[in-house]
């Protein structure tokens, strides 16, 4: 965990968030603004900072990212489709520097995204 971490703060209850799936290493939660119907956050509670961060022994965390957006999918019932999302570094859009999975859905996706 990391103390200055808005993401880690969420995992710890310091800061207050809908959240929409727990387990063991995974919490989503509700964008606190939402660039489509749907959009959650799928982060590890473990403190990885960026895609680029990852070390092959925590690969297994993208797995586990994509699995939870698959069940909350489901259940927000985003049958036609949806976007998953990973942004890396400045450049890459990134905002918080806690590794972290948009799932948006709820209506059509346009292309190219931005």
């Amino acid at each position: 965990m990391s103390q200055d971490c808005l993401f880690c703060k969420i995992i710890a209850n310091e800061i207050p968030s809908k959240i929409v799936y727990a387990d063991d290493t995974v919490l989503a939660f509700e964008d606190i603004n939402p660039q489509a119907p749907v959009h959650i956050l799928i982060i590890p509670k473990k403190h990885i900072p960026t895609v680029s961060a990852i070390r092959e022994d925590q690969m297994s965390i993208i797995a586990q990212l994509i699995a939870a957006a698959n069940l909350i999918a489901k259940e927000k019932n985003l049958e036609k489709g949806f976007r998953l999302v990973m942004n890396c570094g400045e450049d890459g859009g990134q905002e918080v520097y806690h590794l972290h999975l948009h799932l948006l859905g709820g209506r059509k996706m346009a292309w190219p995204p931005g």
